[in-house]
């Protein structure tokens, strides 16, 4: 790996790529044309973590076979609540019904991060963070989507911490850059150590 060379954000995640903006990190953007559905749907078993990690991972490898010579990070976000995965809302008919599922329950957030290069993985690591949600009233979760509209679709419990989305919780436990799809701190501390970033 060169060190100066741009790392590879395999994710379209605006999320994402704030948070490596942010922090100074240099990036290039190429999201991964992976099949996540057809992957989760050949998962057996309960341990999300490792179904984070290989969706990662999988989204990594399939951009450094196009770019060998860099070093590509993919990234995966699964929200649990109990055994139930849920995906990202199709609309926000979806996103209503995701908010009335998590409304006063505990759900985790498993934030997996890979850097691979040429095929070979350098680093990986999943994170969670457990969030609760406050009871929500059927009038403040339309209050509440009316108000952000379709950007909740580009999250996988239909809310943006970042922003209002804070007000429907009661308790929160976890790094916030977990929370927003990406272990930031870890991830830096990789990089250091393979020579991109200071030390």
């Amino acid at each position: 790996m060169i060190a100066n060379t741009p790392i590879i954000l395999a994710s379209a995640s605006v999320s994402r790529r704030d948070v490596l903006t942010a922090a100074g990190i240099s990036f290039e953007i190429v999201p991964s044309s992976v099949d996540e559905n057809a992957l989760k749907e050949q998962f057996d078993g309960n341990d999300y973590a490792k179904l984070a990690l290989i969706l990662a991972s999988a989204k990594a490898n399939a951009v450094s076979e196009k770019y060998p010579n860099h070093l590509v990070l993919g990234c995966d976000q699964l929200l649990v609540l109990d055994r139930e995965v849920f995906d990202k809302p199709k609309d926000l008919a979806n996103a209503k019904h995701h908010l009335e599922k998590l409304s006063g329950r505990t759900h985790r957030l498993l934030s997996a991060a890979v850097l691979i290069e040429s095929g070979k993985t350098r680093w990986q690591t999943v994170e969670t963070a457990s969030l609760t949600m406050r009871d929500l009233s059927d009038n403040y979760i339309k209050s509440y989507l009316d108000q952000e509209g379709e950007a909740v679709l580009t999250s996988v419990g239909a809310y943006l911490l970042e922003g209002c989305g804070a007000q429907l919780f009661s308790a929160i436990e976890g790094d916030h850059f977990t929370i927003r799809g990406l272990p930031l701190l870890p991830l830096m501390a990789a990089l250091r150590s393979l020579g991109f970033l200071q030390t």
